[in-house]
């Protein structure tokens, strides 16, 4: 999952070194994801009204129910 949104979030920043994922699991199922990335881009991984880091978390939630479990991505 780390993998997959350090892929998604590099593809759409100017500075795609500069992002790092920092996995916090809560309990058993319950994974947080906090993107840390260069001030400049971070409103290009939120987007207009916060809908392109809205499809990462789809897109990753889909992946989670597959594996039974949750997750939790915020931009730190």
């Amino acid at each position: 999952m780390k993998d997959l949104i350090v892929y998604l979030t590099s593809l759409l920043v100017d500075h795609p070194k500069d992002i790092s994922i920092e996995e916090r699991p809560f309990g058993d199922t319950m994974t947080q994801y906090i993107i840390k990335s260069n001030p400049e881009d971070t409103g290009k991984i939120i987007g207009k009204e916060g809908k392109i880091i809205q499809a990462i978390r789809n897109v990753c939630k889909v992946l989670a129910v597959k594996e039974g479990k949750q997750v939790r991505i915020e931009i730190g």
